[in-house]
């Protein structure tokens, strides 16, 4: 193969790339683009940060392309029709990219594999965001799991019969690489990449407004925030699940936007396990990376979770609506339910982008079943708030905590906000910073929102006993069923 053109969409680093080498290995000159798809793009509000997030990844995996010979090819438009006009305008023999597993990128590579056929190039795509994808953790009878447990057992199976598949691909630029995974990168040959004309555009040209977001960005950033954490991995297990400790990695959007390998993170806490220096926080984070796998799964063999119950039953829910529905809304989103948690939880969303994920369940459970408000609305206000938002573990978490989902909590299970503020933020350190306003307050005071008064923040919308009995009704006509 003459030339060819890798096209990058959320595997946004030189090192251990499916598709990258395997363009490197195939082709004799090798370009490199990525598409700024309007698709994705103009429903966005000007100032997303996830916007900011990718521009600072592109600049720094430009400025590594151009170490190594190389140029970022960067266009703006609907990658349907880009993809192919720009494979066209190069005269390359294929494009080669990375699998995507959501059901609109799904409908977008059909696309674009369609176009480049008709003129006689080829699609090429690789699996390279998971470690196994599809139909490769089956169970014995052949079929996809639906309960995360036995779904685990067998991806740990298949792990421990062939570690070979966390090696890492062979790279594909030297330069500041192996900063970001260590020993894995070696130096490609030069005369492979090929070059380009054409500049970087702005983030203004594209219509948006720089917002960053409190983390470092690029491989490089991805590279530090996983150091970083691999000194903390070992308390992972009990410190996740207090908001105001740095219990977590922070590398959900780094795996979102492919600047972090999934073998490489899962290979080096896998081996620290095995050393025993990785405590019980190693397998227990491992576990999460499973579960990002096992809604990947669920979503590409059950397309339909994207916009109803993975369990039809609950469908029939009757959910809140009208306008006292629309306004409980508003005040969840805006963080005025008169519940500390739930309420600086929404601020830390609203303000950050983030959410830890404790908290995630908490104002999930509290809109599902203490007022009564259809996930899917939940669903899509943390689409459009979520620094690391994916389409898979979005829907899978929200299904989880309405109970329609695989493997969900049963429905008679309902989170107490105060309960889970009382065991989650003892001192209130963290409602404390994202609600000022209550700094004053001593604990006990902070876990009985129904005695706050006087200090510019709301008494509770709803009584949670109340809400609870009124959600096992609503859920009543599952149990009939």
């Amino acid at each position: 193969m003459k030339s060819a053109l890798v096209w990058f969409r959320r595997d946004l680093r030189l090192f251990d790339h499916a598709a990258l080498h395997q363009a490197l290995l195939a082709a004799e000159r090798v370009y490199c683009c990525f598409v700024f798809d309007t698709a994705i793009l103009d429903p966005l509000p000007r100032d997303d940060r996830r916007v900011t997030f990718i521009y600072d990844c592109l600049k720094e995996l430009s400025a590594e392309l151009h170490d190594a010979g190389g140029h970022l090819i960067v266009r703006h438009g609907d990658a349907k029709a880009e993809l192919p006009a720009l494979a066209a305008e190069l005269g390359v023999d294929a494009v080669f990219a990375n699998h995507d597993y959501e059901p609109a990128a799904i409908a977008r590579d059909s696309a674009v594999a369609g176009a480049l056929a008709a003129d006689r190039r080829q699609l090429r795509t690789f699996k390279d965001q998971v470690v196994f994808e599809r139909d490769e953790v089956l169970s014995q009878s052949g079929k996809p799991f639906s309960v995360f447990t036995p779904y685990k057992n067998a991806w740990l199976k298949k792990l421990d019969a062939d570690p070979s598949v966390l090696a890492p691909w062979g790279v594909a630029a030297g330069s500041s690489a192996p900063a970001t995974a260590p020993g894995e990168s070696a130096a490609a040959p030069r005369g492979k990449f090929a070059s380009h004309r054409g500049t970087m555009p702005t983030l203004a040209s594209l219509g948006f407004e720089r917002n960053e977001m409190f983390i470092p960005s690029g491989m490089s950033g991805g590279a530090q925030l996983f150091e970083d954490f691999i000194k903390r991995v070992a308390d992972y297990g009990t410190a996740r699940d207090f908001p105001a400790v740095n219990g977590c990695s922070w590398l959900s959007v780094h795996l979102r936007f492919g600047t972090v390998s999934i073998r490489h993170l899962a290979r080096t806490v896998r081996e620290l396990s095995m050393r025993g220096q990785a405590g019980e926080g190693g397998a227990v984070w491992l576990s999460e990376l499973i579960w990002r796998e096992f809604y990947m799964m669920i979503l590409y063999h059950h397309p339909h979770v994207a916009q109803s119950a993975f369990k039809p039953a609950y469908d029939a829910i009757e959910w809140e609506t009208g306008l006292d529905a629309d306004e409980a809304f508003a005040a969840w989103c805006e963080g005025r339910t008169g519940y500390p948690l739930v309420d600086a939880a929404m601020v830390q969303i609203n303000t950050t982008g983030y959410m830890h994920n404790r908290l995630r369940m908490v104002t999930a459970s509290f809109l599902v079943k203490d007022l009564g408000i259809d996930w899917r609305r939940g669903e899509a206000y943390f689409a459009g708030k979520l620094n690391d938002f994916e389409l898979s573990s979005n829907n899978g978490g929200w299904q989880w905590a309405a109970s329609s989902g695989c493997d969900a909590q049963p429905y008679f299970r309902i989170f107490n906000p105060i309960t889970q503020s009382e065991k989650f933020d003892r001192d209130g350190e963290f409602i404390k910073h994202y609600l000022p306003q209550l700094k004053d307050l001593s604990p006990k005071e902070i876990h009985a929102p129904w005695n706050i008064r006087g200090l510019d923040y709301p008494q509770p919308i709803v009584q949670h006993d109340a809400a609870r009995k009124l959600t096992l009704a609503r859920y009543e006509v599952v149990k009939n069923r």
